[in-house]
């Protein structure tokens, strides 16, 4: 059986779990708060989460992870059989992760965490995820899924990145940069399927442990 390793509050970590979670794939859950330790780096040599180990060995990087998921257990697919479409899933990930989601990562110190961010940086950061946005826009369907008219790995990506960009510019600029799309609906969708309410449960109750760790 896979074990899972990481913590649920990790939009990384819940993507993930989704795909094992829509696909039916038996695991288990660790905790690990993305711990520098000699066995930690032994699965993930720069510690980060998640990271899955499997009988022939432990796997780091979710969207390696999300890839080896999708050939190991082919009979639930989240992605189409023709190569194009496969890639067109990929290129939206990507795109949802390198040109969104780590872009508002600069953020998120000064929206969840207390901090603060540099002016020049919320500067910067509005401008860049300005235009990326609108170039989303141009990839996303939203028909009714993010790829199309099936739920995909693009989705288990979305699901858990999008509320994340909504919430932090929202905090730091005072509105939604994601408001002129129809994201809400689409959280709405999805957050009606079992595995993205497990996820959210099991998000909410390790946030929770998290704070009382930190009294």
């Amino acid at each position: 059986m896979i074990k899972l390793v990481g913590f649920a509050v990790s939009n990384y970590y819940n993507k993930v779990k989704l795909v094992m979670l829509e696909k039916g794939v038996e695991f288990t859950e660790e905790l690990n708060w993305a711990g520098k330790d000699e066995a930690t780096l032994a699965c993930s040599p720069l510690g980060k989460v998640p990271f899955i180990v499997t009988a022939q060995g432990p796997l780091c990087e979710s969207q390696v992870i999300v890839e080896y998921l999708e050939e190991a257990f082919p009979e639930r697919p989240l992605m189409p059989r023709d190569p194009f479409q496969r890639a067109k899933l990929r290129e939206i990930v990507s795109f949802l992760e390198l040109h969104l989601e780590l872009v508002a990562r600069r953020l998120y110190a000064q929206a969840f965490f207390g901090g603060t961010v540099a002016p020049e940086v919320i500067d910067s950061v509005r401008k860049e995820l300005t235009r990326n946005i609108a170039a989303f826009a141009r990839l996303a369907k939203f028909a009714p899924y993010v790829g199309g008219a099936e739920f995909s790995v693009a989705d288990c990506a979305a699901m858990v990145h999008l509320p994340l960009i909504s919430m932090a510019t929202r905090q730091i600029y005072g509105e939604d940069l994601m408001a002129a799309h129809p994201v809400k609906d689409y959280l709405k969708l999805v957050g009606e399927r079992d595995s993205a309410q497990r996820v959210a449960a099991d998000r909410k109750a390790n946030q929770q442990l998290r704070a009382s760790m930190a009294r």
